[in-house]
């Protein structure tokens, strides 16, 4: 079939289709098969786009490759496309029965060309098994959703989850240089100025692939970032390139860490290696900078913790760092009456926001593998590689927690792996309630200590539900009910109802020492020789500074929470605490002491009053917490009256008034903030508390604006001075509010 076809015809006909076809758009944005088409439909100019544009000298007419195999299933050779291999079919459209024979044919007759050089050890035992070829083809072609059953992958746990999960970036730069960064990570690449020719171009492409080489992983080694590939189009360059790495380890400030051990990367060409470690490294804290000379297409990158030896006490490397242990929450798109999430530990902190599982199992068995999103995520302090112990509880009273799913542990050798680690929880709806999104808390506790992390993650919305559209039998009677969207249900929460209680205390100190301040700090407690102190858990606060790391606990003493030096006090248990009365606390005053900070913190009324009222969604629970038990439905007008968020709102203006209308003895945002501890906001509580500390910190360093971006920006004065220029008024002076945004 040497013969010269004329392609311009089919494309015309795919215009007069898209002008007549009011689905085109979305078609397109849909099937990655016909985007180019649609594309060349929106630009006349580009009229004649080819399908296959990563193969165009298939069309020309001298091919010595035509019977090769591409890469991919959806790549076979256009000759044998368009054979009239099946009199059943024409060549515009081909079954997987189609696509067997033809591999079939090419097996009985071999002709003189022979597979590309990168598939020949991949595709050898595809030709010999027509069931492997059938699969391979079909795990292809995951993006043809149009032949799947919707209303059946409504109820699989991975709800239409067939998108690509591998995520990389690829970056075409000129002479100029630039800087490259692999999306949701802290991994750069930077391409300086000049590193190619004038007028040629450099493709970047960079891949993190989350499990490591095993063999960085030991006593003396292990690894902090994932597996890092480098890809490079043009090898005629001038410049190195920098690699950029936050990783997950930071050596310790003791001497003994600082000569012991070192953060390096290893470097190789090849991914199962051999690896060589590199000289040029730049390492600041948590971030290391590499500088690349010998520069090949592709290439691989790993960074890890090494020591030169072990000397005791130390029995590992883990033991002369800082070491940050990343986990991620997954899940499906949707949740269902039943699904499963998926608890990962990362050896690094990176944390892809999709995940691919294989290992799902569904009534005894293997549900094929599934794409899940990340949910949420959390990174906490691991001193060293030990048992964890895992469990997930539903903070919504409609679902629970499988019985045998509530606890799972890792292991300390699985830790020590550096590779992913994950464990499944199944969750199920109780009864035949109305499905709605709801909140979990994650627990992580180390088994040979009481160090207790703990965080909440939120599930997505329900699944849609498709049997009304796809089931409806008269679509066109129906044209009016769906003009317009439905309004969006607005889940039922059950807030708790909150409680004061003296707070239970397990754990003690005893100040070995008095301890009085000139100038008084208010997170910081005063102390005598010998006073009892109830410690809030053993969880240790560390702050950094130039030269030391300080750890402090979080104590009550006297009616008062603050912080007292670990070095100060003897821990002591429950039991051996003689008197405690000067250390009794109550919920109603913890919360209290939390909310001190917003007394003294900026806010803007309007921002808390908008996000406070999109995220409570019962007023009643509010308004009672608030001291406005007594409110009712006939308290709203008319304006207020047709929305939850409209009450809510209502509400919160209420309390502002009255607030106001007594300035010195209450605080509208201190009260709020107070509110909604007692049922139970902590989202909503950090998320204000992360607005008003930006603002606050805005207002208070807004006259030293200069100064920050020469330091902290790096900016010179010729930068500070060019974007001073659009914003200054007549006088020649910016005006404060301007340098606070």
């Amino acid at each position: 079939l040497d013969l010269d076809i004329d392609w311009s015809d089919a494309f015309k006909h795919a215009h007069a289709v898209s002008k007549t076809n009011p689905f085109w758009n979305e078609l397109s944005a849909s099937n990655p098969f016909v985007h180019d088409i649609a594309a060349s439909n929106r630009n006349e100019n580009n009229r004649y786009l080819s399908i296959l544009k990563e193969k165009p000298h298939l069309f020309s007419k001298v091919s010595s490759n035509r019977d090769s195999l591409a890469s991919s299933g959806d790549e076979l050779d256009i000759d044998c496309l368009l054979r009239k291999t099946s009199a059943r079919r024409s060549g515009r459209s081909k079954s997987v029965s189609d696509f067997l024979d033809i591999v079939d044919n090419r097996r009985l007759n071999p002709r003189k060309t022979t597979p590309q050089k990168t598939m020949a050890s991949d595709m050898t035992w595809l030709q010999n098994d027509r069931e492997a070829y059938k699969m391979a083809w079909l795990s292809h072609r995951q993006l043809a959703r149009s032949c799947l059953d919707l209303e059946a992958m409504s109820h699989s746990p991975g709800w239409a989850q067939t998108q690509a999960t591998d995520i990389h970036v690829v970056c075409k730069l000129n002479h100029e240089g630039g800087s490259v960064q692999l999306p949701d990570s802290d991994i750069n690449i930077h391409v300086p100025v000049g590193h190619v020719l004038p007028g040629e171009f450099q493709e970047v492409g960079l891949k993190a692939i989350l499990n490591p080489p095993s063999s960085f992983n030991n006593e003396l080694s292990s690894t902090v970032s994932p597996l890092i590939e480098l890809t490079l189009s043009n090898l005629n360059t001038r410049e190195a390139i920098f690699l950029e790495v936050k990783v997950a380890a930071k050596v310790k400030n003791d001497p003994l860490s600082q000569v012991m051990s070192d953060i390096v990367c290893f470097y190789s060409l090849n991914k199962e290696g051999p690896f060589k470690k590199l000289e040029n490294c730049y390492t600041y804290q948590d971030t290391i900078q590499v500088k690349l000379t010998d520069l090949s297409h592709v290439m691989y990158a790993v960074i890890a913790v090494q020591a030169n030896k072990i000397h005791p006490p130390a029995t590992n490397v883990w033991d002369y760092v800082h070491r940050m242990v990343s986990v991620g929450i997954y899940g499906p798109k949707y949740i269902h009456p039943s699904f499963t999430a998926v608890f990962t530990v990362f050896g690094h902190n990176y944390i892809p926001g999709k995940l691919t599982i294989c290992d799902i199992k569904k009534g005894g068995k293997n549900m094929p593998p599934v794409v899940f999103q990340l949910w949420g995520k959390h990174t906490f302090l691991l001193e060293k590689p030990q048992d964890l112990n895992i469990s997930l509880v539903s903070c919504d009273p409609d679902f629970e927690v499988k019985m045998e799913d509530q606890r799972k542990n890792i292991k300390e050798e699985e830790l020590k792996t550096g590779e992913m680690v994950r464990q499944q929880f199944l969750f199920s709806m109780l009864g035949c309630r109305e499905m709605h999104f709801f909140v979990f808390l994650v627990q992580i506790k180390v088994l040979k200590s009481s160090q207790v992390t703990q965080f909440h993650v939120t599930t997505p919305d329900p699944a849609p539900k498709l049997s009304g559209i796809i089931n409806r039998p008269k679509r066109l009677q129906n044209r009016k009910e769906i003009k317009s969207a439905p309004l969006l249900v607005i889940p039922t929460v059950k807030y708790p109802k909150f409680q004061d209680k003296t707070l239970s205390v397990n754990t003690y100190g005893v100040a070995l020492k008095t301890v009085l301040r000139q100038n008084k700090i208010d997170y910081l407690l005063e102390y005598f020789k010998g006073d009892t102190i109830a410690l809030l858990g053993e969880d240790k606060v560390k702050a950094i500074g130039q030269t030391k790391i300080k750890e402090w606990y979080v104590g009550v003493l006297r009616r008062k929470i603050g912080l007292v030096h670990c070095k100060n006090i003897k821990v002591i248990s429950k039991e051996q605490a003689m008197d405690t009365a000067d250390s009794e606390l109550t919920t109603r005053y913890l919360v209290e002491q939390i909310a001190l900070p917003f007394k003294k913190l900026t806010y803007i009324y309007s921002v808390v009053l908008s996000t406070v009222s999109e995220s409570v969604y019962d007023w009643r629970a509010l308004a009672e917490v608030l001291g406005y038990s007594h409110m009712s439905l006939d308290d709203f007008n008319e304006a207020h009256a047709d929305k939850e968020s409209e009450r809510v709102a209502h509400v919160v203006k209420r309390m502002k008034e009255d607030c106001h209308a007594n300035k010195k003895k209450r605080l509208f945002l201190y009260e709020l903030i107070v509110a909604l501890l007692k049922i139970d906001c902590q989202g909503l509580v950090a998320r204000l508390t992360q607005d008003t500390i930006i603002l606050t910190s805005a207002v208070k360093l807004g006259k030293y604006w200069r100064e920050l971006a020469e330091k902290l920006a790096r900016l010179t004065k010729q930068q500070i001075e060019a974007y001073e220029v659009p914003h200054q008024g007549k006088n020649g002076v910016v005006a404060l509010e301007v340098r606070l945004w």
